[in-house]
C-alpha cells in the first residue's frame, strides 16, 4: 500500500507541474512585449488587406500599388521605404517580398503586419530574431 501511494503522489505532482508550465507558457506567449517600439495604428477588424493598405498608405505618405519593371507590385512606395502589407501569419512572405522590392528600387525594406489577435505578436518576435534591418509597422485590427 505504501508503494502505490508514493507512485500516485509522483503522478499527481507531474500532472500539476505540467499544467502549471503549460499555462505559464501560454500566458507569456499572449503577453509578449516587443523589443522595440513599433509604429502602431488601430483599425477596424475583419477587413481585407487592401482596406488596410488604402487606410495606411495615404497620398501624402506614398504611392500605392507601384508596378516595377518585372511586373511585381510594391504595396506602398514611400520616399524612403518599399513597403509590403500582409497579415501577421504571412510574416515570412512579407519579408521576402519587401527585401526583393528593396533590391529593385534601392529603397529600405519595410513591412506592415496586420495583427488580427493578441497572439499575432509571436510573428513580430520572429521578425525581431532575424535582425536584418527591415522596418516594421503594425496595424492592430482586433
Amino acid at each position: 500500500m505504501g508503494r502505490k501511494k508514493k507512485s500516485s503522489n509522483k503522478t499527481i505532482h507531474f500532472v500539476i507541474t505540467f499544467i502549471l508550465m503549460a499555462t505559464g507558457i501560454y500566458y507569456f506567449g499572449l503577453n509578449y512585449v516587443p523589443q522595440k517600439w513599433y509604429d502602431t495604428q488601430t483599425m477596424r477588424p475583419g477587413q481585407v488587406e487592401a482596406y488596410y493598405q488604402n487606410q495606411w498608405c495615404t497620398s501624402d505618405f506614398g504611392r500605392k500599388e507601384v508596378i516595377l519593371w518585372d511586373m511585381t507590385r510594391v504595396d506602398c512606395m514611400s520616399k524612403d521605404y518599399a513597403i509590403e502589407f500582409d497579415f501577421a501569419k504571412k510574416w515570412a512572405e512579407s519579408i521576402g517580398q519587401s527585401l526583393y522590392y528593396s533590391k529593385l528600387t534601392g529603397k529600405k525594406p519595410a513591412v506592415v503586419l496586420i495583427l488580427t489577435s493578441p497572439t499575432d505578436y509571436r510573428y513580430v518576435k520572429r521578425i525581431e530574431r532575424l535582425d536584418n534591418g527591415i522596418k516594421v509597422f503594425l496595424i492592430k485590427a482586433y
